[in-house]
C-alpha cells in the first residue's frame, strides 16, 4: 500500500496544474496518467491559445504541455508521476487500484483530484464503422503526435471550435477538405476559426447531417441531408460527397465513472454535456477529500481546465493543512480568472450549466 497527501488522476492541463499547486503548498503528489507521457489533449493541439496570458495566450497547446511539464520537474521532490497506469477502482476506505504494466498497486491517499478529461461523442449513422471514419482527437493524434496523414480528401461533421481547428490543421498539412456542417443553423465555435476556412475556400454548412456512410472495405462516400430549422430531416435534400475519411466532431462528454464508483453526488447538465458532479467554490464535490477540474466538471476550453486544476491543487492541499503562504490571493485570482474566461455571450451556456451544479452559490 502506497500512503500519499494528494492523487491527481489524470496528467492533462488540469491535473498538472493541480499537482503543481499543491506540490507549492508542500503536499505530497502522485500524478496518474494511462498515455505514456504528460500533457492530455496538449501535446496534440498546434494552434494557438486565447485567453490571458496568465492562461499562455497566443502560445501553442504543445507548448504549453512542455512549460506544465518543466513546472512540474521543479517539483520532483513532491511530486511521483505514474505514467502508463490505469486506474481501475476507488473504494470505500479511500483506497485506489491502479494498474501498471501488469502489476496492480493500491494507492490510499488523504485527498483526490479527478482531472480525467472527457471522451469523444460519435454519431450513429448506417456504416459509421466503416476504417475511415474518425473522432476528431483521433485524427489530431495521427497527425499532431504521430505525424500520420488520416488519408487524402476529408470532410468534417461539427462545427464547434474543435471541428473548425482540426479542419484548419488538416488543410496545413495538405489534405483536403471538402467541407464542414453542424445541425444547427449556425456553427458553434468562434468565428475567428470559420472565417479561416471559408477564407482558404472551405464551405461551413450549417443545418446539415451525415445520414450515410457508403464504402466496402472503406470510406468511399458519404450521404448528406439538409435540416430545418427544428433540426428536422428535409426530405428529398440528400446529396452525396466522395471522401475517404470522414471526421467526427460533434462534441465531448465528461469522463466521470470514477466520481460514480466513488459515490459523489451527481447530475445531468446539458450545458456540460452530460453528467456532472456537484462541486462548491474549491471544486471539492458532495465528497470530503474528493476535488474535480477540467472537462470532468463540464466540458470547456483548455484555458479554464488549467485555472480549475490550479484552483482544485491548491485548495486540496490547504484542506490537508498544506496552506500555501500566497492562499487568499492566489484563490481570489483563480476565481476571477474563471469568472473572466465565461463571461460575455460564449459563456451563457456554461454559467448557466454551472448554476445547477453548486453546493454553494459562488457567483461563477
Amino acid at each position: 500500500m502506497i500512503h500519499t497527501d494528494i492523487v491527481v488522476v489524470g496528467g492533462g492541463p488540469a491535473g498538472m496544474r493541480a499537482a503543481i499547486n499543491a506540490a507549492e503548498s508542500g503536499a505530497k503528489v502522485i500524478v496518474i496518467d494511462r498515455d505514456g507521457h504528460l500533457g492530455g489533449q496538449l501535446v496534440k493541439q498546434t494552434h494557438m491559445f486565447f485567453g490571458s496570458q496568465k492562461q499562455y495566450a497566443s502560445t501553442r497547446g504543445i507548448d504549453i504541455a512542455k512549460i506544465l511539464i518543466a513546472e512540474l520537474e521543479k517539483h520532483k521532490d513532491k511530486i511521483t508521476v505514474m505514467t502508463d497506469s490505469t486506474v481501475i477502482g476507488f473504494y470505500e476506505d479511500r483506497v485506489l487500484t491502479v494498474e501498471q504494466a501488469g502489476k496492480y498497486i493500491k494507492i490510499k491517499p488523504n485527498a483526490i483530484v479527478v482531472a480525467t478529461g472527457a471522451s469523444e461523442k460519435f454519431n450513429a449513422f448506417p456504416n459509421n464503422d466503416l476504417p475511415g471514419i474518425y473522432g476528431a482527437g483521433a485524427v489530431q493524434t495521427l497527425m499532431n503526435v504521430y505525424g500520420v496523414a488520416p488519408g487524402d480528401s476529408v470532410f468534417m461533421s461539427g462545427a464547434g471550435n474543435i471541428g473548425l481547428i482540426v479542419s484548419y490543421q488538416l488543410m496545413q498539412a495538405g489534405i483536403k477538405v471538402k467541407g464542414v456542417i453542424c445541425r444547427g443553423p449556425e456553427f458553434g465555435g468562434y468565428a475567428v476559426h470559420a472565417s479561416k476556412l471559408r477564407r482558404m475556400g472551405v464551405p461551413v454548412m450549417p443545418s446539415h447531417k451525415v445520414v450515410y456512410a457508403h464504402g466496402k472495405d472503406k470510406l468511399e462516400r458519404i450521404t448528406l441531408i439538409k435540416m430545418d430549422e427544428n433540426k428536422k430531416e428535409i426530405p428529398g435534400t440528400e446529396f452525396d460527397i466522395e471522401v475517404d475519411v470522414l471526421c467526427i466532431a460533434t462534441g465531448l462528454t465528461p469522463l466521470v465513472e470514477l466520481l460514480w464508483q466513488a459515490g459523489c453526488e451527481m447530475k445531468y447538465v446539458s450545458e456540460l454535456s452530460g453528467h456532472v458532479p456537484l462541486r462548491d467554490e474549491n471544486l471539492m464535490t458532495s465528497l470530503e477529500g474528493i476535488y474535480v477540474a477540467g472537462d470532468v466538471a463540464g466540458i470547456e476550453e483548455a484555458s479554464s481546465a488549467m485555472v480549475e486544476g490550479a484552483l482544485a491543487g491548491l485548495c486540496a492541499a490547504e484542506s490537508l493543512g498544506y496552506k500555501h503562504p500566497d492562499f487568499e490571493t492566489l484563490k481570489e485570482d483563480y476565481r476571477s480568472q474563471l469568472y473572466n474566461l465565461r463571461s460575455g455571450p460564449e459563456g451563457d451556456s456554461i454559467r448557466k450549466g454551472l448554476s445547477k451544479v453548486q453546493l454553494k452559490e459562488v457567483g461563477l
